[in-house]
């Protein structure tokens, strides 16, 4: 199926507007928690606050995930076009809060990422980095998709992406345990009776260290994987028949029994 550019603007506007929506949220927050700016060590917020905070932001997910699937028509176009909303969004989230509070001051200034299983840490620039990668994927796949490829998602680049989101997390996660490790062990990320001592720690944990070299490695699994991924598709082009045993199947099928099969049999 062609995507045509109407497609993209349309799928652009809403991330952009989706990030602002974002900026918004956290320009509240930060006028109740950091009335004199953002900074390290993090502000104990209330529960209640958390719990709202933790739902937008899978209310969130959900929406790109939402106009993803309705922008794109086959199981390849819907994931890439989530990717590039959720990048949108994020690199726009980022511009709209310079824009509005002069934050950050540079793309190695420190944010917090996500609390979820543990507090999230890194400079501005690496999420942004990822961001883009996520925005080049997509970009191979409408090119792909306006040639009349017929695009399938090969396993071997599931298993690099995989493996570079492991490594990337490890990256935003890694000053987060060391800090831990430091204090009390990193049993107590398990131990029920040290999460609230976690918790009152956090309002001093101040990050230190961002392992660069790990984040690269799991940035050169994403980019070795979208190539990949093109390399395989420009090469079955040319060899017909596609064996039925690759996750994701842009070509489309009648029966759902063989949807089924042709884009999740090997995983």
């Amino acid at each position: 199926m062609r995507i045509s550019a109407k497609h993209i603007f349309w799928l652009t506007a809403f991330s952009i507007a989706m990030g602002f929506l974002e900026t918004a949220v956290v320009v509240y927050l930060r006028v109740i928690y950091y009335p004199e700016g953002f900074k390290f060590p993090l502000a104990p917020i209330h529960p209640n606050v958390a719990l709202t905070e933790f739902l937008r932001e899978a209310a969130t997910m959900i929406m790109l995930w939402g106009i993803g699937w309705l922008t794109g028509k086959t199981p390849v176009q819907r994931f890439a076009f989530f990717l590039y909303s959720f990048a949108v969004w994020d690199i726009f989230y980022y511009v709209f809060l310079y824009l509005l509070l002069g934050w950050p001051e540079s793309l190695f200034t420190w944010d917090v990422l996500f609390l979820i299983p543990v507090t999230w840490v890194g400079p501005v620039l690496a999420p942004c980095l990822v961001a883009m990668t996520m925005i080049v994927f997509t970009g191979v796949v409408v090119w792909l998709s306006n040639n009349q490829f017929s695009i399938r998602m090969p396993r071997q680049t599931v298993r690099l992406w995989l493996a570079g989101c492991v490594i990337v997390i490890g990256s935003f996660i890694y000053d987060y345990l060391v800090f831990v490790q430091q204090h009390h062990g990193l049993s107590a990320l398990w131990s029920p009776g040290k999460q609230a001592a976690l918790f009152a720690e956090i309002a001093v944990y101040v990050p230190t260290y961002y392992p660069w070299w790990v984040f690269c490695i799991g940035e050169a699994l994403f980019l070795w994987g979208i190539a990949k991924f093109y390399a395989f598709n420009a090469q079955a082009q040319t060899s017909k028949p596609y064996p039925k045993y690759y996750p994701f199947n842009n070509k489309r099928v009648s029966s759902v029994s063989e949807t089924f099969a042709d884009e999740w049999e090997g995983l």
